[in-house]
């Protein structure tokens, strides 16, 4: 009986780890949310309470956590971050099911500058495309160069410029450079 009962509950916390990430789970392509520096996270290993912490992602990338210490997270998935813990709690709490939620995304940072009617700094909370992000900052100024916006991205060391052609993309001539905006991103509206 006691086996039915781990079952259940074990079934239940996958369908509440489900249905609580669901809303934050997004990548261009994997469909699962890349972690960024700053966001907040809730780690949990059932079962043992000394094992549950409110855990910030760093600047560096890194977070920290008891009996493992400091572990590289920005730039990873959420299941493959929690892959990662039970794998190094292993020897402290073998088979160890470790739930990973993100409670907040405030490191999933977009920045508009330039010509827009409210330049600023804006937190992403579900797959956004440069129009989009446009519309979050009020749209384009008078006097925009509609032609000539760029978005900046850094790719490791290396940052590059994407065009994108504002006039193409309202008239719906160009829908290809209205892509996905990614954490980091610099949207400049000359």
């Amino acid at each position: 009986m006691s086996l039915n009962i781990s079952r259940q509950i074990r079934y239940l916390l996958s369908l509440t780890l489900l249905i609580t990430g669901f809303g934050l789970s997004f990548a261009a392509s994997a469909g699962d949310y890349i972690l960024n520096p700053g966001d907040h996270l809730h780690i949990s290993v059932w079962g043992e309470e000394n094992l549950q912490q409110d855990v910030l992602i760093l600047p560096d990338g890194t977070l920290a956590f008891p009996l493992i210490g400091t572990l590289e997270a920005a730039g990873r998935s959420i299941s493959a971050l929690r892959k990662e813990i039970a794998r190094k709690l292993q020897p402290y709490v073998p088979e160890a099911t470790v739930s990973v939620t993100v409670s907040e995304t405030s490191g999933n940072l977009v920045y508009i500058i330039g010509k827009v009617n409210e330049p600023g700094t804006y937190v992403l909370v579900r797959p956004t495309d440069v129009m989009q992000a446009l519309s979050l900052a009020g749209g384009l100024a008078r006097f925009a160069k509609e032609d000539e916006i760029l978005i900046l991205r850094r790719e490791g060391q290396i940052q590059r410029s994407i065009p994108f052609d504002y006039s193409k993309v309202i008239t719906g001539q160009d829908l290809t450079t209205n892509i996905l905006l990614m954490s980091g991103d610099t949207v400049v509206v000359p």
